[in-house]
């Protein structure tokens, strides 16, 4: 049967000849089509019975019809896609070129420079560095009147100030003013976040990004002059003067205030101008500069706590792209006073990578994501019916709540209770504005149960543990660090009232499947945690509680990358202005090192079992030399609100919980240490190292000698294949040591899921304490015979996880685990169809 795609107006009958749709029948099948694309047979002819003008027509031939309209309309989407790409493209390859001639410049510069080295070798005076080269974009600036312009607080000496600024930026931006060196780990290309340089040998530290957004450049400009809405760091920002200037530009005098990123350092602010002008070729620009008293300008006094930096000319120029959309450069040079910081700090504030992760590549992320949100249809949502741009702003006040509760700023009302030089800093807020979004959920007829609102927080430092790893931990193992009874003292303040009611002790967490990822290195989920318990007043009925995290930093590779997890518990309704009480952990980089083993490093023995083709583990065969980080910051906070006359008890609770969770910290650190693992570059981690192999063997000989069966199914000869199936077995195997109390030391997964445990927390778990009274006489009236026989066949009961929970198992079987000299090395248990009651 023939077909006909032009235009739409041509059917086909059975026959193969074409017949013309005349314009009013188009006209009403396009009408049609807009209502109901694919329609049904029924639906087609009941179109036919509805629409006259169509009744002459077969519905054969209206089913052909709405399959070319279909054709033609899926071939349009696809050329306006490739358009897109097409011109995304060709605005990437300008840009390429003209950091191509930026670079070719620099080195005839270099050059030229190395050439007049060479002449003068003895001639002590040399002439200082030529900024001159310029791209096309700076062609046609005004040079300035005079080499020493006024400097005054007057319009004209501000104007001349934002000119030079203005010039300083640009040679910064696109010509030689700084040396760029690539981003470490940043490769340009279609689909890169943009071009992101560092600079090398300059005053201060700066970073320099080159990108493409499909945002119109005025768009542009009023985004990335709101910086607290990108800049997580940034407390606010106040306009204390605007001055328009004869050329259609604005001056502006700008007061800026930076939280400080952990305790350890004082928060810094800002005293800048900033320009906003249009140059000749119509690219807009928007320039700024701190003012200092040596420029006799207006100046702002210091503030008590804040030390002052310095922002040298920085900025953004925003060019229009062919077809829509903005080509971004954007130069962020500071002066940070690294001096006003303990010397093991000083890397946070003189390192260029830093500087470019959390503000340049901030802002060119943030105008991605907004055109990204910008494109999507209003019906699109996400998690809980979410829009990204609601989440956007949740991360946002998660991520600000956090950083004001580690500055704990007196303006905000935060006071310090007790000892200010102890480990744990406990700080209360009781201000009206802090408890009012607090309470905001009590609008519904409960009555407020906050009073005031606590902060218990704290930093340490870490010695060679990589920041994503030890994040990763963190998340995936809560109940590890975590207590369940203050988890639920966290919720109590935010909603007291009818609630899921569970008996029972800790169930665990479940991550709620509405995750929405933000960015590829930053996303929010929804975690339930199952079943608490009751809080330490014994206020709060064993229920589900549900708690908003923002998870960032998750990327390894990602050099100077400040890794976060931030949560805050919420009530089921989950309205957008919630109230929130921030909680959680940062880990900033301080420097770097060659990471030996794989970046996948976990603490689960399952990842140590991926075999590998050739037989090795993935450990031993991933030599990608990832960086990751010698030394790193962790800083802790967490925010309860309580009455008033409970300060002193949570007080101490707080400070109690927040020095054991440290203690936690301080303990998986050491285990995720690259020290721990072989210096040599191919061995494997720990748990697939020839000792973990050889006690996998050891436990199966022994149970073949003493039960005459095999353990495992299969008859693999391989340590490694022995190991991995012992890993996988069904039933929870775990051996503890033969001391008088004894303590566990290994754990199949079943083992470890049995026990709700991890395999670095399996050490501090006794045997007593898995079992009842009942099993603890039935293993001790057992006892010898496992002695003495070397093996004991227990009956069913139930014994208990590190959780508290009961478990249940059909029956037991122990034995003693001899090595190769049939020495008693340890005792194995395994317990045969467990269950949770």
């Amino acid at each position: 049967m023939a077909m006909s795609c032009k235009d739409g107006k041509l059917g086909c009958l059975d026959n193969g000849k074409y017949v013309r749709y005349t314009p009013e029948q188009v006209e009403a099948l396009e009408r049609l089509y807009h209502e109901c694309p694919k329609p049904s047979s029924i639906r087609r002819q009941q179109l036919i019975r509805e629409c006259p003008i169509l009744s002459n027509i077969e519905p054969k031939q209206i089913k052909v019809w709405f399959q070319n309209r279909r054709c033609r309309e899926k071939q349009r989407k696809e050329a306006s896609r490739l358009q897109a790409v097409n011109r995304k493209l060709t605005a990437m390859n300008k840009l390429l070129m003209e950091e191509n001639d930026r670079l070719q410049k620099q080195v005839s510069q270099l050059v030229h420079e190395n050439s007049y080295f060479r002449q003068h070798t003895h001639n002590p005076s040399l002439p200082a560095k030529d900024t001159s080269c310029e791209s096309v974009v700076t062609s046609g600036q005004h040079q300035l009147a005079s080499q020493n312009p006024p400097r005054d607080a007057s319009p004209a000496g501000l104007l001349s100030i934002a000119e030079e600024t203005l010039a300083e930026f640009l040679s910064k931006a696109t010509g030689t003013a700084v040396e760029w060196v690539q981003m470490p780990g940043m490769k340009p290309g279609p689909d890169s976040i943009g071009i992101i340089a560092i600079s090398h040998g300059c005053t201060g530290v700066a970073a320099r990004a080159c990108g493409l957004v499909g945002l119109e450049p005025t768009r542009v400009a009023e985004i990335v002059k709101d910086r607290p809405l990108w800049f997580r760091e940034c407390r606010a920002v106040d306009v204390m003067n605007v001055l328009p200037t004869a050329n259609g530009g604005t001056i502006e005098l700008l007061y800026m205030q930076l939280y400080a990123p952990t305790t350890l350092a004082p928060p810094r602010d800002f005293w800048l101008l900033r320009y906003t002008s249009v140059l000749e070729d119509g690219s807009l620009v928007v320039c700024e500069r701190s003012l200092k008293s040596t420029q006799n300008g207006p100046s702002m006094p210091l503030v008590q706590h804040f030390v002052r930096a310095e922002m040298l000319p920085s900025g953004y120029l925003i060019r229009p792209c062919d077809g829509g959309g903005s080509i971004i450069h954007i130069v962020d040079h500071m002066d940070l006073e690294a001096c006003s910081v303990p010397e093991v700090l000083r890397p946070l504030y003189e390192s260029p990578k830093v500087l470019a992760q959390k503000t340049t590549m901030a802002a060119l992320r943030q105008l991605k994501q907004i055109a990204q949100e910008v494109t999507q249809t209003n019906s699109s949502v996400n998690g809980w019916g979410r829009r990204p741009a609601a989440l956007r702003a949740l991360s946002q006040r998660l991520s600000r709540g956090f950083n004001e509760a580690v500055n704990g700023f007196t303006d905000e009302g935060w006071s310090v209770i007790g000892d200010s030089m102890d480990d744990v800093t406990i700080t209360v807020n009781s201000s009206p504005d802090k408890l009012m979004g607090v309470n905001l959920t009590f609008s519904n007829g409960f009555a407020p149960v906050s009073s005031v609102v606590l902060c218990a927080k704290a930093s340490m430092l870490l010695q060679n543990v990589p920041p994503a790893i030890l994040l990763r931990f963190l998340r995936e193992h809560r109940s590890e660090w975590a207590d369940n009874n203050i988890d639920a003292y966290l919720a109590a303040a935010v909603k007291v009232g009818p609630c899921s009611a569970r008996v029972g002790g800790f169930g665990g967490q479940v991550i709620l499947p509405l995750a929405h990822t933000i960015e590829h290195e930053e996303f929010m989920e929804v975690i339930k945690l199952e079943g608490l318990g009751h809080s330490p007043e014994d206020a709060i009925v064993p229920r589900d509680i549900f708690l908003l995290q923002l998870c960032s930093g998750m990327d390894e590779s990602a050099v100077g990358t400040c890794a976060e997890l931030i949560f805050a518990p919420i009530d089921a309704s989950f309205a957008d202005d919630a109230p929130l009480l921030p909680s959680g952990f940062r880990i900033i980089p301080l420097d770097s090192a060659k990471e030996i083993s794989s970046p996948n490093r976990t603490l689960d023995l399952a990842s140590a079992l991926e075999i590998g083709s050739a037989g090795t583990t993935k450990a031993s065969t991933d030599q990608s030399g990832n960086s990751t980080c010698a030394r790193s910051v962790m800083t802790i906070a967490f925010e309860f609100g309580i009455e008033s006359h409970m300060q002193e008890h949570v007080a101490s609770m707080a400070r109690q919980y927040v020095r054991g969770i440290i203690s936690s910290v301080q303990r998986v650190a050491l285990a995720l240490s690259p020290s721990h693992i072989s210096s040599q570059v191919g061995l494997r981690t720990p748990l697939g190292t020839p000792e973990a192999q050889t006690l996998a063997r050891w436990i199966c000989q022994s149970y073949r000698c003493y039960m005459g069966v095999e353990l495992l199914k299969s008859n693999s000869e391989g340590n490694e294949s022995v190991l991995k199936n012992l890993w996988h077995h069904t039933d929870a195997i775990i051996c503890c040591s033969m001391k008088a109390l004894p303590v566990f030391t290994f754990a199949n997964q079943a083992g470890l899921d049995m026990l709700e445990t991890t395999l670095v927390a399996l050490q501090d778990i006794s045997l007593e304490k898995i079992f009842d009274e009942n099993g603890k006489k039935t293993l001790c009236s057992e006892f010898p015979q496992i002695m003495q026989q070397g093996f004991a066949c227990l009956q069913g009961g139930i014994c208990l996880s590190s959780m508290g929970r009961p478990v249940s198992y059909e029956r037991a079987v122990a034995w003693k685990v001899l090595n190769e000299e049939e020495n008693a090395h340890c005792i194995c248990f395994v317990f045969i169809n467990w269950s949770f009651v």
